[in-house]
Formats: C-alpha cells, sequence, structure tokens
C-alpha cells in the first residue's frame, strides 16, 4: 500500500468517511506543496482538487487544522526559515518562496515565528 493510500484511509476513518473528498482535499494540499513558490490563488487550488471553495475550506480545515490559504502560509514561512539558514538575502528568499511584497512577507514571517527575517537570518 502507497503512502497516499495509508494516508487517505487513516484521515477517512478518523475524521471524514466520505473518500472522494478525503482524495480531492488531499490533493489540493499536494498541489499546494509542489506550487507554494508560485502565484496561486484559492481558484487555483479549487481547481486543482476539483473542488468548489466552500467545501475546499471547510474540509481541510478539518483535516489539516488551517484554511488552505494558512496552509499555504506556513509552508512558504518554512521554506523560508530553510533558504535564510543558507545565507540567501532576505529579498530573494521573499520572491523564491511566492510572495510578491517584502513587507506582507517580512510582517507574516514575524508574526508566525516572532522574529523579524532579518533578525532570524543573523541568528544561526
Amino acid at each position: 500500500m502507497t503512502f497516499y493510500k495509508r494516508q487517505i484511509e487513516y484521515i477517512s476513518t478518523k475524521f471524514y468517511s466520505n473518500v472522494y473528498l478525503t482524495k480531492q482535499v488531499i490533493q489540493t494540499k499536494y498541489f499546494i506543496d509542489n506550487n507554494f513558490s508560485n502565484k496561486i490563488t484559492l481558484d487555483d487550488i479549487c481547481k486543482a482538487g476539483y473542488i468548489s471553495k466552500y467545501h475546499l475550506i471547510r474540509s481541510f480545515k478539518k483535516l489539516y487544522g488551517k484554511t488552505p490559504n494558512q496552509y499555504l502560509t506556513s509552508v512558504r514561512i518554512d521554506k523560508a526559515k530553510k533558504l535564510l539558514r543558507k545565507d540567501n538575502s532576505v529579498l530573494e528568499v521573499c520572491f523564491s518562496v511566492g510572495f510578491d511584497s517584502p513587507t506582507t512577507f517580512a510582517g507574516l514571517f514575524k508574526k508566525m515565528v516572532g522574529i523579524s527575517p532579518n533578525n532570524f537570518k543573523n541568528s544561526k
């Protein structure tokens, strides 16, 4: 049994019995994981999973504890932390993880990590 099938079975039995909907939500998470550095919207995520916004937001939060946008932001911030540890500039990291604005990136980074990207980079 593949990891994907085990994940579907686990989530289906623990959280939601609708296997088709569970597969769609897992597909959207996979899409986010593989496209976080691109400019993606909730509509793009919905199209990738063939699911409506209502069902996606409700089911994603139930399965993963975050909305799709919250999850996307956390994936971007986690990747940014890894890149900042490798001596990349803050501006370079900002754009490489999918943010359009350094100000937005810095604000979200500080909110989620507790320190600014510059301080994080210098604290190695």
